[in-house]
């Protein structure tokens, strides 16, 4: 029987930094030496220098890393689809697969922040800033009702819990994968929503969030009333899961 092919290996620094994520999201920053991760990745710690100056350069790679992907990502999601509603789609898929695929750095980026130094945390903050504005600019053409000027903050208030409620998953994901692998063991049957679910079930809580948002600002505009927007933005919100508009999120300022 012929052998499966196997994946190609990654190259050494990409294999540091998937170790360092991983290790970084399970203990901290700070409960993880350089030794530990070089161990991690077969060769000794003073060797992860002639990769990285050290920890601090390895967080400050992973973070403006993946902020810079994000934006490049969505930017380029953006500008192929073939209208805005397409767009917001295509959006939603892409930070779906991150969060479902890198819980790590989602971590990172919830947990790790204030460990940069002061310009790296500003480069973070900045392209972060660069992918909510992405966002808020594509739901804002998606709909109607939410480009009228005083709807705004509605837009805005909707595109931060949406963040909330995609970047909980690495939390809810990683309960869910140790349920079923403690099934698994124990001979049970299987249960946990398979990824393929849980995109499907997340793209869709995503989609009518933004439609919520859409009805609210409707219902603002046919009341004449820009003062309602403070209380439709807090509505939406609150929609929304535990932590959306906590800062320090991926992509949620």
């Amino acid at each position: 029987m012929p052998n499966r092919a196997t994946a190609p290996a990654l190259p050494r620094r990409d294999q540091i930094r998937k170790e360092a994520a991983r290790l970084f999201a399970a203990r901290g920053f700070l409960g993880v030496g350089v030794d530990e991760i070089g161990k991690a990745v077969g060769i000794s710690g003073p060797g992860l220098y002639r990769h990285f100056a050290g920890k601090d350069a390895m967080l400050a790679d992973l973070l403006v890393g993946i902020s810079e992907r994000l934006l490049e990502e969505g930017r380029r999601r953006e500008g192929e689809a073939a209208g805005p509603r397409a767009a917001l789609d295509s959006l939603i898929d892409g930070h779906i697969d991150f969060a479902l695929d890198d819980r790590d750095l989602i971590t990172l980026h919830d947990r790790e922040l204030l460990h940069l130094k002061e310009a790296d945390r500003r480069r973070v903050r900045r392209l972060q800033r660069g992918y909510v504005e992405l966002w808020v600019a594509v739901v804002r053409e998606a709909f109607p009702p939410l480009a009228a000027p005083e709807a705004e903050p509605v837009a805005r208030a909707a595109v931060h819990a949406v963040f909330g409620l995609l970047n909980s998953t690495p939390h809810s994901a990683a309960r869910q994968q140790a349920q079923a692998q403690a099934q698994a063991d124990a001979g049970s049957e299987r249960s946990g929503l398979a990824r393929d679910h849980m995109a499907a079930l997340l793209r869709a809580l995503a989609q009518g969030a933004f439609v919520a948002a859409a009805a609210a600002a409707g219902g603002i505009e046919a009341a004449g009333g820009a003062g309602r927007v403070e209380g439709a933005a807090e509505a939406v919100e609150a929609g929304g899961v535990e932590g959306a508009g906590e800062p320090g999120g991926v992509g949620d300022l």
